[in-house]
């Protein structure tokens, strides 16, 4: 059953036509949106005061990132592994390169949970063996580096629900977002089951979760953003003029701003020609929805 007290409406195009946009964040004191390109290693900020974009060079492909409570630095899921990154001066500090001898994996999708503590996971990005894989990772404010999830090809959709006690996670090519209990306090994961499963056309990207407790993801392929209920239902979905819908966050003055990344990767020509938006940056009003400020790494 859709949810008919759902609206969303598409109030703004940001037109930043990005290679692979990922990784979209609201930033409630700066009152501006961060996302990323990964292909072209840049970090971009849009103040909605000004309508300003400002683009950061970045040293590497970097896949996901957090805010801390230094405005100047973030704590980033570079494609080598973790590091701490200052806006300003380019300073970047290891904390933890797991995988930085598996030729071909790259960090990929990453998120802070409830506690502030840091998580990214790993995709295969061009396989050398055949049972190469990748795998989920969470830094804990010891600094310890723990290896989460295994056996993964593209870790993706990482969020926990409002309470903080259920953590979503899936591995893009499965078509399948699963659930599993969170501990707060040890970070430990247990209880692992199948929450929602996705169309054949439809590989499960970014997701975050509403004030409401709904669960919302990009579908790369699909041209599609779902809202699930608590129960991995379809609530509400939103068709977007472009087919690969990469990250969703929930933001804006009122925090009732439904914003997405897309990316142009992989497209032909032909694809591009159909859909020239690709690649850019899409803001929907929404009715009935509002979302969570998401916590800030405090390791």
């Amino acid at each position: 059953m859709i949810n008919k007290t759902v609206t969303a409406q598409l109030i703004q195009i940001i037109p930043c036509q990005c290679q692979l946009g990922e990784s979209v964040l609201w930033h409630v004191e700066q009152q501006a949106i961060y996302w990323l390109d990964i292909e072209k290693c840049n970090l971009y900020r849009f103040f909605i005061v000004n309508q300003a974009v400002e683009k950061f060079a970045l040293p590497q492909r970097m896949g996901s990132f957090s805010f801390t409570k230094n405005d100047n630095q973030i704590i980033a899921a570079f494609e080598q592994g973790i590091a701490r990154y200052d806006l300003n001066t380019s300073q970047l500090i290891w904390l933890t390169q797991p995988e930085y001898h598996v030729v071909g994996n790259r960090f990929n999708d990453g998120k802070t949970d409830r506690q502030g503590r840091f998580w990214a996971g790993t995709m295969v990005e061009s396989a050398t063996i055949s049972t190469q894989s990748a795998a989920l990772y969470c830094i804990d404010h010891q600094l310890d580096c723990h290896k989460k999830i295994t056996n993964l090809q593209i870790s993706n959709g990482l969020c926990w629900n409002k309470t903080g006690d259920i953590l979503y996670h899936s591995d893009s090519l499965t078509h399948e977002i699963f659930q599993y209990d969170f501990c707060k306090y040890t970070a430990k994961i247990t209880n692992k089951r199948l929450f929602a499963r996705t169309d054949a056309s439809a590989f499960p990207d970014g997701s975050t979760i509403d004030a409401q407790g709904y669960l919302w993801n990009a579908q790369w392929g699909s041209s599609k953003v779902v809202r699930y209920n608590d129960d991995g239902e379809i609530d509400f979905s939103i068709t977007l003029p472009v087919s690969q819908p990469s990250c969703v966050a929930l933001g804006g003055p009122n925090l009732d701003w439904l914003i997405i990344t897309s990316a142009k990767q992989g497209l032909s020509q032909h694809d591009l020609t159909q859909k020239p938006l690709s690649g850019d940056v899409f803001i929907y009003q929404l009715q009935g929805v509002t979302g969570l400020v998401e916590p800030k790494c405090t390791i």
